[in-house]
């Protein structure tokens, strides 16, 4: 089995994955009813419509979506994707997420997502910069740097949130330009970015394992994972986790999966996956194997770092880990997660497990309001303090209520904003 396209069935389950999660933590700390109302549904959702000329001087039309969620506690922030599967259900399951994740992580954002529905690999670079210019001109004042805010997500990178920032500002008056550069984060650095953005998430992974291994006594020096998904994320996961001693010896992706129980070097492969568009397909130092036989690798760690979904019932009865720390959004389906912990693996929740992107976003953000440069050293600090308070928050949170680290981590973010809720009132 290769990392699966998430079909239409798998966006739908998203979505009541999402929502049976948020309604077991809403029962769990006797969430306000009122405010149960408002946090189950979202503020906007915006689909666009717009048409491109690609390079053949066809014209097509492409479907964008932006889901604003909730915007209590700041701006709207969340990433935009480039891929088939998006479209307004997942989008909203994703924007939700980031609600979660952003109160969490104590920052001052609410939670949006959204993205193209396109597959980014047929089209020439020339066309993607249309079709993402086009884009954020048809979503106009639907974004901006104190309202909407988006990042790099699954198939965006740097580069398309450097066309986003500059056709944004491009519709300002000269005078005001350089006041927009926040609309968008993960930009390059040249351009307004954070140094130490690109591995942010990444890097938030591995500080939330060391967290775990910090509250289970235990040293990472020597543990073996595998990591299914090469790009951004698993990459810097993978490098940061062999900084502590930890070995990768299994890679999965699109192309295949390969075993390597001597290890595998990050950064080896890394080079060839630039080389190979993305794809860890060849790959030398490594042995491939059945796809189906990714999950029932013996391992100490897992780090689903792909598309949601992708440990259901039809594999979990597999998994032989200790630990499984989320680096994507949504792997695991509900029920897949009820065995898992029955069976006593350890779960690092998405909200949590891969929130040092926000972060890290958070901080450009700062840094482009300020007109300021800061060092990635002092960035990757920063990142790691918030990652561990909010680990260390939801383990005292779980045990106040007798419950798994997820629910924990929602309890968290849904008190945070219960309290904003109840403190402001709600209009009229």
């Amino acid at each position: 089995m290769e990392v699966k396209e998430v079909n239409a069935a798998n966006k739908k389950g998203m979505y009541e994955n999402v929502m049976r999660q948020f309604d077991h933590a809403a029962d769990t700390m006797s969430l306000s009813p009122g405010i149960r109302k408002i946090l189950a549904s979202t503020n906007n959702e915006i689909v666009v419509h717009f048409p491109v000329k690609l390079d053949n001087g066809e014209i097509e039309v492409f479907t964008g979506y932006r889901v604003q969620h909730n915007n209590a506690l700041g701006p709207y922030k969340g990433g935009l994707r480039y891929h088939p599967t998006v479209d307004i259900d997942a989008a909203r399951a994703l924007a939700m997420w980031m609600t979660w994740k952003t109160a969490l992580a104590g920052l001052p954002y609410g939670g949006g997502k959204g993205g193209i529905q396109l597959n980014p690999k047929i089209y020439s670079n020339s066309e993607l910069e249309r079709i993402t210019r086009r884009f954020t001109f048809a979503l106009g004042e639907n974004i901006g740097p104190d309202h909407d805010i988006p990042a790099p997500d699954v198939n965006t990178n740097a580069q398309i949130m450097a066309w986003i920032s500059d056709t944004y500002s491009s519709t300002k008056s000269t005078s005001i330009r350089q006041k927009n550069l926040h609309v968008v984060t993960g930009k390059p650095v040249g351009s307004g970015g954070l140094e130490g953005r690109d591995r942010a998430t990444g890097f938030g992974v591995v500080s939330t394992i060391k967290s775990w291994a910090k509250a289970h006594n235990q040293d990472l020096n020597g543990k073996r994972f595998i990591v299914q998904g090469f790009g951004n994320v698993g990459y810097w996961a993978s490098y940061f986790l062999e900084k502590e001693g930890a070995k990768l010896i299994a890679v999965q992706d699109a192309s295949g999966t390969m075993i390597n129980k001597n290890g595998i070097n990050p950064d080896e492969l890394n080079a060839h996956c630039t080389e190979t568009n993305g794809s860890i397909s060849a790959f030398k130092n490594a042995t491939f194997i059945d796809s189906e036989e990714f999950f029932g690798i013996e391992c100490d760690i897992i780090i689903p770092a792909a598309l949601g979904n992708q440990i259901t019932m039809d594999n979990v009865d597999k998994i032989n880990t200790k630990l499984i720390a989320e680096g994507a959004n949504g792997p695991l389906d509900t029920e897949a997660e009820k065995v898992l912990l029955e069976k006593g693996i350890d779960i690092i929740p998405d909200i949590l497990c891969n929130s040092g992107g926000v972060i890290g976003s958070y901080y450009e953000w700062l840094q482009n309001k300020r007109s300021e440069n800061w060092k990635m050293d002092d960035v990757l600090n920063l990142i790691q303090d918030k990652v561990s308070t909010a680990y260390f928050k939801t383990v005292d949170m779980a045990k106040l209520h007798s419950t798994d680290m997820r629910t924990a981590a929602y309890v968290v973010a849904l008190t945070r904003l219960e309290l904003t809720y109840k403190e402001r009132g709600v209009f009229p």
